[in-house]
């Protein structure tokens, strides 16, 4: 149960992450370009953890 609750904290990060890296996107594109890069490495690390794969 543990494991599932930190899975479903980290896909919502990426979901924070990924409107960040929206709303800044032409604000400036390095850091909307970084945010993107950790909400990947979020979401994808949060699917994992599920342990579907």
């Amino acid at each position: 149960m543990d494991t599932d609750l930190w899975a479903l904290f980290l896909v919502v990060l990426g979901g924070f992450l990924i409107g960040g890296a929206y709303s800044l996107w032409k604000v400036n594109r390095i850091v909307a370009v970084a945010l993107g890069a950790c909400a990947a490495l979020a979401v994808a690390s949060g699917v994992l953890r599920l342990g579907y794969f």
